[in-house]
């Protein structure tokens, strides 16, 4: 249940984080990526295989953890149509 100081006036969360479940958190994101990084070295101890992990995990974190709530920011500022 969503706080009312921290919602806006039609009940949406301010926050992103506050409408989604607890394995779809930033903590979540970010130690699942750094668990692909470590396993794919741990596993493998190949560079060229870890590389394009560690690329893909960093555009994931940066799509999921900048992009998308920086995009819920702004529809929720632009307000109702």
């Amino acid at each position: 249940m969503v706080r009312a100081d921290s919602a806006s006036e039609d009940g949406t969360p301010i926050s992103l984080w506050q409408s989604k479940p607890w394995w779809c958190q930033p903590w979540t994101i970010l130690l699942s990526g750094l668990m692909a990084i470590a396993g794919s070295w741990l596993l493998l101890h190949r560079w060229w295989i870890s590389a394009p992990v560690t690329l893909g995990v960093l555009l994931w974190w940066w799509l999921f953890l900048v992009v998308v709530p920086r995009a819920y920011q702004a529809e929720l500022q632009k307000g109702p149509n």
